[in-house]
């Protein structure tokens, strides 16, 4: 815990999207401290630094990450704020996943100067995405469509999206609402067109296993329904391979009203994807149930037994 008088230092990279996380966590913990000031930590990755290539060729998951982690397990900062999407599955030894947010907007959206859906974008459309999980939807929706590598932060491409440098972009809704862009989606996509990513929309927040008073301030922005969701969308994608660059998508939500099968709002249903890069094959389950890890690690089960395994390897 940081020092006598102080809050906990909190650790963030340096866009403005993960800056507006960091103040909100800060803003959460400063309530329930009564006022006390955290300070904020800025840290650029490897993602941030290598700009000029996709993503899963630099090696996908962890690229946002490691820095972070490091400066914890050195002690350097106390916690750290991510977009849970970018959380690798796996937590280093040492450090846990100390809150879990209430989940912003999980679609993913649609930006564009001159188009209002993805149905009005002309045959052969230059679309950005750097995302293989969007990328291989958006080609089972739309096949004649040409994707383009775009990488930047949240203003850099919606501005390259506005310039017409692509017909259409498309961005995780969540980080468009933080920094106040909602004007600038031209349509959401629903979860029948593209489940989103694991964690999609939720803030994570990591700090060292067995730090206590750092644990026990973090209550203050803990959800519990939220964490409940995330947990069987990571253990669906763990028990798949975890950071295996194949599209994967998951969304859990709370089940309906009491007769339902998934035993109440208490219960889960959660959706998953397997997709194949080009999009032509798509392999698509749903299960309901009452435990977060066990359910994640059936529907992968039963994904795996519908032939995600030949769109993995």
């Amino acid at each position: 815990m940081a020092h006598e008088g102080t809050g906990p230092r909190i650790g963030t990279r340096g866009s403005a999207l993960a800056l507006w996380q960091a103040e909100w966590i800060r803003a959460a913990l400063g309530r329930s401290l009564n006022g006390v000031e955290c300070s904020i930590l800025k840290f650029t990755t490897t993602g941030d630094r290598i700009l000029d290539r996709p993503l899963p060729e630099i090696g996908g998951k962890g690229l946002f990450t490691e820095e972070l982690e490091r400066a914890l397990l050195d002690g350097t900062i106390d916690l750290a704020v991510h977009s849970l999407k970018d959380l690798p599955v796996d937590s280093p030894e040492g450090l846990c996943l100390g809150a879990i947010g209430l989940r912003e907007d999980p679609r993913d959206a649609l930006v564009s100067a001159r188009y209002r859906s993805l149905g009005e974008l002309p045959r052969g459309a230059r679309v950005g995405t750097s995302s293989l999980r969007r990328a291989s939807q958006l080609l089972a929706l739309r096949p004649d469509l040409v994707l383009l590598s775009l990488r930047g932060n949240v203003d850099t491409r919606v501005k390259r999206a506005m310039d017409g440098e692509y017909d259409a972009i498309v961005l995780a809704a969540a980080g468009l609402a933080r920094l106040g862009r909602k004007e600038a989606i031209a349509a959401y996509f629903g979860f029948d067109e593209m489940l989103p990513a694991p964690g999609q929309g939720a803030l994570a927040v990591q700090c060292r296993l067995g730090d206590e008073a750092t644990l026990g301030l973090l209550e203050a922005v803990e959800d519990a329904a939220t964490r409940a969701a995330v947990t069987a969308e990571r253990a669906f994608l763990k028990a798949l391979g975890g950071g295996c660059s194949a599209p994967i998508a998951a969304y859990g939500r709370a089940a309906g009203g009491p007769g339902d099968p998934g035993g109440g709002p208490e219960g889960l249903e959660l959706e998953g994807l397997v997709a194949s890069l080009d999009g032509s094959r798509l392999v698509r389950v749903r299960a309901r149930g009452k435990e977060p890890e066990e359910l994640g690690r059936r529907l992968a089960e039963e994904a795996l037994k519908q032939g995600a395994r030949g769109l993995l390897s």
